[in-house]
């Protein structure tokens, strides 16, 4: 991993059992601060879209080998600055008992990538060790995205995906029809769902280009189009395997979409990009006055990582390193000894006794598809279409609610899903809404009209959040952030009214009646979403 700047020539290596000593306290100590990220890469990893993660430290710690070969350490006795790693190393801590204050894992992995640089600025010293970010760097690629990331990305490569791959069915001469992320065959529909996003061949395309770029022998220009050309490259080519699904779905029926040929596909798509990279660093090299063959292309040399990693058996016990040490046995210690606040739940009623009838509104409640409930990932909902006596239309009241919004789970906006169902965005405005006699009063909601074919929807959606309502899902989960720190919650829900606009009916109208019921329903939401 990381080691002193006061290290001999690896094969004159003694050890030095103080040095070794203070290094493995300094790493171990470390450890119970970033336990709950290390548990939910845990679990990330077990995800197909994250499941290249436990590659990620052994390509990084193949890296630094490779580098420390390139860069031998200072002779013994050189003087360095330790400094900038200490202050890196208690920064790190602090960081990653932040995160497990608000309870956030993405918070404290993060933190974990600062700390192992702050090691090895500790061990190797500022002018050596910062010679060796790349390696440090790259271990981002192991790590999920935040959550609210994770899903806007992910619906943003359905879409993405959806017209690429109808334009592909299209060259191919087949009528076809695309609704959202929807690609109608005519007989057989084939839904673009999350699992085709691309992203599960995105994220280790980018570490293996990442890895590429260092590894390439050629201009820095030659590099940074490798690197930026992965993204790009995944999606186009997943987007070309749901053309092709789609293509032979066509002609020989639904099952070329399922099961083993689906998986097969994937994985031919991932080693074509991992083969289209290649390609472009040979005709890259062409470019060159000198150009390379490929053995030359690449840089995968493996001679000396041995005697690279035996250093760390004579690392030197200085000053900086058993400071460092003592600063981590310090701030673990408080972090062990110090009562972690408790979480507060406030107690509610469950959604499934919400009234079906509230003043002249009767409803009808209904359930999500299970791949719905697996996105939306709320621990209670409820959906309730309500109808009344003299009104034009019905009112559809749906509410999710969560009692963590910190542990990999959180709301998603309606403006991001939306468009996914094929429902087109027209207007989208924060609104002043008034319900007198009520613990809402004056408050503002989301006001969104939205159109797919001929059917227009007027739309009031909000996030409830602690006896406050918000607007902006970023600040949202802000809050979500302060809250948990201040008052142990992290709870909260979203709250959202969808009314249709009839043909001639003037929008003021379908404003009106959905406030009306907004008027009956919200004095009973206390009960289900606590203030």
């Amino acid at each position: 991993m990381s080691v002193s700047s006061e290290i001999a020539s690896p094969r004159r290596i003694a050890l030095n059992p103080a040095g070794l000593f203070w290094f493995v306290l300094l790493v171990v100590v470390g450890l119970p601060v970033y336990w709950l990220g290390l548990k939910s890469l845990g679990t990330a990893w077990a995800t197909p879209e994250y499941s290249h993660g436990p590659l990620i430290p052994l390509i990084s710690l193949y890296l630094y080998l490779r580098e420390l070969r390139m860069h031998p350490p200072a002779p013994a006795g050189t003087p360095t600055n330790r400094l900038p790693g200490i202050l890196l190393v208690f920064a790190a801590l602090i960081f990653g008992i932040f995160g497990n204050l608000v309870r956030i894992p993405d918070v404290v992995t993060y933190a974990f990538i600062l700390w192992v640089g702050g090691v090895m600025l500790t061990s190797m010293g500022w002018h050596q060790g910062r010679l060796h970010w790349k390696p440090v760097l790259h271990l981002i690629f192991m790590l999920p995205l935040p959550q609210f990331v994770y899903w806007q990305l992910t619906i943003f490569l359905q879409l993405v995906s959806s017209e690429l791959g109808v334009w592909f069915v299209q060259m191919a001469g087949i009528p076809v029809f695309l609704e959202g992320n929807v690609i109608d065959l005519g007989v057989y529909k084939l839904q673009v769902a999350e699992a085709c996003s691309g992203l599960r061949y995105l994220f280790p395309i980018l570490s293996f280009s990442y890895l590429f770029s260092i590894l390439y022998r050629g201009p820095l220009w030659h590099k940074a189009v490798l690197l930026l050309m992965a993204a790009p490259l995944t999606v186009f080519m997943n987007s070309f395997r749901i053309g092709m699904i789609g293509i032979l779905v066509n002609s020989y029926g639904i099952e070329q979409a399922e099961g083993f040929l689906h998986f097969f596909e994937g994985w031919v798509i991932f080693g074509a990009c991992v083969g289209i990279l290649f390609l472009m660093a040979v005709g890259l090299q062409r470019l060159t006055p000198d150009p390379k063959p490929l053995a030359d292309t690449i840089d995968l040399d493996f001679t000396g990582f041995a005697d690279e990693a035996r250093r760390i058996f004579g690392i030197t016990a200085s000053r900086g390193l058993i400071a460092a040490a003592l600063v981590s046995v310090g701030v673990t210690a408080v972090f062990l000894l110090t009562p972690t606040p408790a979480r507060v739940e406030p107690p509610r009623d469950s959604f499934t006794v919400f009234p079906r009838t509230v003043g002249a509104w009767s409803g009808s409640p209904a359930t999500l598809d299970r791949e719905v409930e697996k996105v939306l990932g709320a621990n209670d909902y409820v959906n309730i279409t309500y109808a009344a006596p003299g009104e034009a239309s019905y009112v559809n009241f749906f509410a999710a609610w969560y009692e963590t919004q910190t542990e990999g789970t959180g709301i998603h906006s309606p403006e991001v899903c939306l468009p996914v169902g094929g429902w087109e965005v027209f207007s989208i405005d924060p609104t002043s809404v008034s319900m007198p006699g009520t613990v809402y009063g004056d408050f503002t909601v989301n006001r969104a009209v939205i159109q797919k074919g001929l059917s227009k929807q007027l739309v009031y959606y909000w996030f409830e959040q602690r006896g406050k309502r918000m607007t902006n899902d970023y600040l949202a989960k802000a809050s979500v952030v302060y809250d948990s720190l201040t008052m142990g919650r992290a709870d909260g829900a979203m709250v959202r009214f969808v009314t249709e606009i009839g043909r001639d009916e003037p929008e003021a109208e379908a404003d009106a009646r959905l406030q009306r019921l907004m008027a009956a329903v919200l004095p009973k939401l206390p009960r289900f979403i606590p203030e």
